[in-house]
């Protein structure tokens, strides 16, 4: 595999565990809606990392397509609002294994999430000079391929990988062409990687060594 100059990492089960806010703020938009319905942190954990459309059908399947991803969009203006205070857990070694792995390559963010989550994670881990750029699923509704073409276009990137922990991640990766690194500490499994680390400060010492 020929030696990357960037690496784009997913964010939700790669860099950190924001599970426990993304629950509670679907329930308390439940209980804003007058929604009879409560999720907890396993239900949502096994969605992590889906497209929005796909997430309100897994977690709303009996209500319209239109009115899940209503319900689906006031869920992300309650996140943006609580996310500052509540946060995540940061996985051990990220903040500084993103600050190393920023003075030799270009580091990105591409998730999923709704817009506005990404400069939230940022700032709450407080390495805003060390992300050169980031895009999310909920800027343009696209998939995480066509995502990374942009980044690789915007930024002439010549050999991107992508970091992430779930097979979706490894497919969409396939799709655009690069390769994928897995990181088995996060949320899901896959046996289709190129590099596969158990912990954020293995893949610093990786990277920092080629």
């Amino acid at each position: 595999m020929q030696k990357p100059d960037s690496l784009i990492f997913d964010m939700d089960g790669t860099l950190w565990d924001a599970v426990d806010t993304y629950t509670n703020s679907w329930n308390l938009t439940f209980e804003k809606l007058d929604i009879n319905r409560i999720i907890n942190r396993t239900e949502l954990l096994g969605l992590i990392g889906m497209e929005g459309k796909k997430l309100t059908r897994a977690l709303l399947p009996e209500l319209d397509d239109d009115i899940a991803q209503g319900i689906y969009m006031d869920v992300n203006e309650t996140r943006r609002q609580i996310l500052p205070q509540s946060g995540g857990n940061m996985y051990e070694g990220v903040i500084e294994g993103i600050k190393l792995l920023a003075t030799k390559y270009k580091i990105f963010v591409l998730s999923n999430c709704a817009v506005g989550i990404i400069p939230l994670f940022i700032s709450w881990a407080n390495i805003d000079d060390y992300v050169t750029d980031y895009i999310a699923y909920g800027e343009n509704s696209m998939p995480k391929h066509y995502n990374m073409h942009l980044l690789i276009d915007k930024h002439g990137l010549k050999a991107p990988v992508y970091v992430g922990d779930t097979q979706g991640d490894a497919e969409q990766t396939r799709i655009a062409g690069i390769p994928f690194i897995f990181v088995s500490y996060g949320f899901g499994k896959t046996e289709d990687y190129e590099h596969k680390f158990n912990d954020f400060p293995s893949l610093t010492s990786y990277y920092m060594g080629l």
